[in-house]
Order: structure tokens, then C-alpha cells, then sequence
């Protein structure tokens, strides 16, 4: 679900067609500094390409809409759902070409630095898109950054933790989700000779391989260092964590080949007892077999710890305005908009997403979804990830090396050190 795209795809993604242009020229931005215009004054149109799942997620995206539209009906917003892993090598293509690229794009955190890196994306520092910026939660905020500047506002935030079937693990003996990396194996094993069921199925995705590099104290990179750690001992005693759940059986052999959906479906239809998942799931969870009708059966555990610490990846989702946008100032105020704390909270209490901004956590539709309350031990155990302008690269020879290693074709170490070569060929002048 999270995933990176390497440079070469990249350039074969350039042959793509593209769609969705921008806005027309009845916004005039130049007339006035950024930010200035009188919101009432604004017209023109906005197209915003949204990233979120088109089945669960988009149609609450769609209603705020209404209401921006409502509030501002000068400005005709066109929606455009493009799917997540479409959209990194999408939006380069066509912001690349000229032509093509949305007015605002729902942004995965790792991509903004590349995109601002690259000339593609508006600055938001005085404009109306930057409202209340104290508001915002540290970690979500500093996604959005880049060389001093602010280009994306944080949408929602999210890390992964374990998501678990009460029932099965109590079939299996167990009345509390595994704290560490050896007791998620011995309950895994539990649950399959005792239930039936597999106990923990894997998605081969890099965002997820993370949690097990982390809780050996490993990590991709040391950015204030220049140094390549994926080879580390740390994250190498990471990947051997992951090897031994698939071959002791702990973890079912993992599918290759859309592996996120097939994780998800064994665990929501009762098949496993245990997956790595993240807050956009939990729509989609509820609504399983398992848990339609005993939603209490659904637990949520921050990931389990390795001999170092528990931790998860910073996740989430930025909205960023396109440099070339026609229609800046009409992007900016409908960016403030969807991005309140009054609109995320909405967007908390109906999707179970979690809020960027302090405020909302405190409003009643917030409060009235119990799932942000049960993601704020999760959370706790999120790990920042690197903000650089490679972030977005780094996950394709990852995943590449993980299916590797899930299928059986390669060891940890030579898959540690085929990661790291990959990075150099990314990162000019880092050391390993």
C-alpha cells in the first residue's frame, strides 16, 4: 500500500497519458501576492486528484466537497480519484510535460520532497492553504517541509500496528496481543495448530517490513550522517525477524502479487488471526465477515518489539497545490478548507482516520468515533521517516529485495546488501 517507485519507472511511466487538467485563468494570482485575494472575490476551477480508497474513503472526501462548493460557489472543483499506486509517476509525468497536472494533490508524505525538489509544487508560506499552522502535530508538519519552505499541510496521519482477531487468539490461548517479536511467533504457531486459521499474514510492502527493521534498532538511512544503514547488524537482525516467522510457519507464505489485498482478506474474513495494518483500514475491517456483526472481536495493538523497541513508521497524507496551477488562489482556499480542523474531524469520525491537527481530536465528531482513541497507543511507537527528496525512491528496491526474501531466493544479508548497493546508485556521496 505504501510503496516507492524506482527511477526507471519513472521514465517508463513517462509514455503514460494523463488526464484531469487544471483549472482556467479566471483566478488571477499575479494581480495580488499570494494569499491576499478576498476569498469571496475567487473564482475559477480546481482540480484535485485524491489518492484515498475510491470505495470506503472517497465518498466522505466527496461531501466536504459539497460543502466547499456550497460555501464557495464561485469555484467549481472537479474530482478526480487516482489510485495511490498510479499516482507518484502520474503526477511527474504530467507535471514534467506541462499539461495534465491537478490544481491540488492529495500527496504521500515521502513524495513532497521530491516533488518540491523538483520545481512542481507552490510554496505555501503565506498563502490561505497555511492556516493555523501551530495547530498541526510536529511530526505530521515536518513531512511538509522542504529547504526551508512549506509545500505540503498535512492531511491525515498514520503509522501500522497489529491488528488482531480476539477470538481466534483466545481460541488459541491467548488473551492479549503479543508484545514482542518472539511472542508474535509462538502465538502465530498457537493459533494455526489450534485453530486452524494462520496465525499472521504478511503484505511483501516495504512501509511494512519497516516495524521489524526499527525494532532491532536498525534503519534505512542516518540522514545527518550520509550513511546507508539498510546493511546495518541492526536491520539485517530485522530482516532475519521476518525470514524466520516465514519459514518456522508463523507467518503464512506470503502472495506476491497483490499481497496487501490478499493479507487483508484473510484477516477480515477470519483465515488469520493477525496482520501489520494501519487506521485506513479500519473501515474496511469492520465491514468484514468476521467483524460485521462483532466489531469488539477487532483489536488494535501497537506493533510488537524487537530486542531494542517497538516502533512503526510516520505515515499519512499531504495536500499539495501544483507550481503550474491556473487556479492558485482557488487552491489554496480549498485546501484551508478541507484541511480545518472542523473537516478533518469529519473526516476522523467517519473514517476512523487520524487528525493532523490538535484541535480536532477535542470536537465531537472526532470523539465519537472510538477508533481514535484506540490508535493513540500505536502511535506512540511511530517513527519519523526521512524527509529527503529520494524518500519516495527508496521503497521500489526494498520491496523488490522483500519479495525476494519472502519467496525464498535470497537471505537476509544478501538482500540487506542488494538494498544498499541500490541506495548508493540513489544517494550520491553517502557512505555505507
Amino acid at each position: 500500500m505504501r510503496r516507492g517507485i524506482s527511477v526507471a519507472a519513472t521514465a517508463a511511466a513517462l509514455a503514460l497519458a494523463v488526464s484531469a487538467c487544471g483549472g482556467d485563468t479566471t483566478s488571477n494570482p499575479s494581480a495580488a501576492p499570494a494569499g491576499s485575494a478576498d476569498p469571496a472575490a475567487v473564482s475559477g476551477e480546481v482540480t484535485w486528484w485524491d489518492t484515498s480508497d475510491a470505495t470506503n474513503e472517497a465518498p466522505v472526501f466527496k461531501d466536504l466537497i459539497t460543502e466547499f462548493q456550497a460555501k464557495y460557489p464561485k469555484i467549481k472543483v472537479n474530482y478526480v480519484n487516482v489510485p495511490f499506486a498510479d499516482a507518484q509517476n502520474k503526477f511527474k509525468t504530467a507535471a514534467q510535460s506541462g499539461a495534465g497536472a491537478p490544481d491540488v494533490l492529495r500527496t504521500d508524505v515521502g513524495w513532497v520532497a521530491e516533488f518540491a525538489s523538483l520545481g512542481y509544487l507552490a510554496p505555501l508560506d503565506g498563502t490561505a492553504a497555511l492556516d493555523q499552522p501551530d495547530d498541526f502535530l510536529a511530526s505530521p508538519a515536518g513531512s511538509g517541509k522542504y529547504d526551508g519552505k512549506t509545500y505540503g499541510i498535512p492531511q491525515v496521519t498514520d503509522t501500522l500496528g497489529l491488528l488482531y482477531n480476539k477470538s481466534l487468539l483466545k481460541k488459541a490461548g491467548h488473551d492479549a496481543a503479543p508484545k514482542t517479536f518472539a511472542e508474535l511467533k509462538q502465538v502465530a504457531q498457537d493459533v494455526k495448530s489450534k485453530t486452524g486459521a494462520e496465525g499472521l499474514a504478511l503484505n511483501v510492502d516495504a512501509y511494512f517490513l519497516l516495524p521489524f527493521i526499527y525494532g532491532e534498532g536498525g534503519d534505512l538511512l542516518d540522514v545527518a550522517g550520509k550513511k546507508i544503514t539498510v546493511a546495518s547488524p541492526q536491520s539485517v537482525a530485522g530482516l532475519k525477524v521476518v525470514e524466520d516467522l516465514i519459514k518456522s510457519g508463523a507467518a503464512s507464505k506470503p502472495a506476491i502479487q497483490d499481497s496487501y489485498t490478499n493479507a487483508e482478506t484473510a484477516f477480515k474474513e477470519g483465515k488469520a488471526a493477525m496482520i501489520f495494518n494501519g487506521p485506513w483500514s479500519n473501515t474496511d475491517n469492520l465491514g468484514g465477515k468476521v467483524f460485521k456483526d462483532k466489531p469488539d472481536d477487532f483489536g488494535i495493538a501497537p506493533v510488537p518489539a524487537g530486542s531494542v523497541k517497538a516502533g512503526a513508521p510516520t505515515g499519512g497524507h499531504d495536500y499539495t497545490v501544483y507550481a503550474g496551477s491556473k487556479s492558485l488562489d482557488a487552491s489554496y482556499l480549498f485546501v484551508k478548507f478541507m484541511d480545518s480542523a472542523e473537516s478533518q474531524a469529519k473526516v476522523a469520525g467517519k473514517l476512523g482516520l487520524l487528525p493532523t491537527r490538535q484541535s480536532a481530536y477535542s470536537m465531537p465528531d472526532a470523539q465519537g468515533n472510538e477508533m481514535i482513541g484506540r490508535w493513540k497507543e500505536p502511535m506512540t511507537a511511530a517513527v519519523e521517516r526521512p524527509w529527503i527528496p529520494e524518500a519516495g525512491q527508496l521503497f521500489q528496491p526494498l520491496v523488490e529485495g522483500y519479495q525476494k526474501l519472502a519467496t525464498g531466493d535470497t537471505s537476509s544479508d544478501a538482500m540487506a546488501q542488494d538494498v544498499a548497493k541500490a541506495y548508493q546508485g540513489l544517494l550520491k556521496g553517502w557512505s555505507l
